[in-house]
């Protein structure tokens, strides 16, 4: 993820180490792990304490690739991963050698926004299975291996969490 702080240029790779429960979690920015504690979270912005230290950012506007927010009154722009589908893909389980695997999970949280099979359709390995929304984002979901649907466990309009099954697929 690349980000902007007026003239300035920077990348980072962040990811969520542990969830600790209760809203705390051990994040890692480039190589360096930190707690987080999310005090607050609206279609807004977010209040947070990171290493301590209190934190807010405001939403400004967000588009596919872009995001403008303002963090402790710094306008910032985040260059999203422009390959984030690919990278749900991946731990879905796609792009591994586990065709014994059964179920398609979801790696993020999100809102069903739609459902491209039914129960007994056939896929192949890459086609979508469903489209989540996460943060203003669209990702599809995609099928990690070629099989037929044997259910599916989400509904649109629907929510689910990390981990939780999206279809199985045989």
């Amino acid at each position: 993820m690349d980000y902007k702080i007026p003239d300035i240029e920077k990348s980072f790779e962040g990811k969520i180490i542990e969830n600790l429960g209760n809203d705390e979690y051990v994040i890692k920015i480039n190589d360096n792990e930190h707690t987080l504690k999310i005090i607050n979270m609206s279609s807004k912005g977010i209040e947070f304490i990171l290493d301590q230290t209190y934190h807010r950012a405001k939403y400004l506007e967000q588009s596919t690739n872009e995001m403008n927010l303002v963090i402790d009154n710094v306008p910032i722009t985040l260059n999203l991963n422009s390959h984030f589908d690919e990278i749900v893909y991946k731990n879905t389980g796609g792009g591994g050698t586990s065709d014994a695997q059964l179920a398609l999970k979801s790696q993020i949280p999100g809102k069903v926004v739609s459902i491209s099979v039914s129960d007994g359709d056939s896929v192949k390995k890459g086609d979508v299975v469903c489209t989540l929304e996460s943060m203003k984002m669209q990702v599809a979901i995609k099928a990690h291996k070629d099989g037929v649907i044997k259910s599916i466990k989400v509904k649109e309009t629907g929510t689910v969490a990390k981990g939780d099954v999206i279809a199985e697929i045989e």
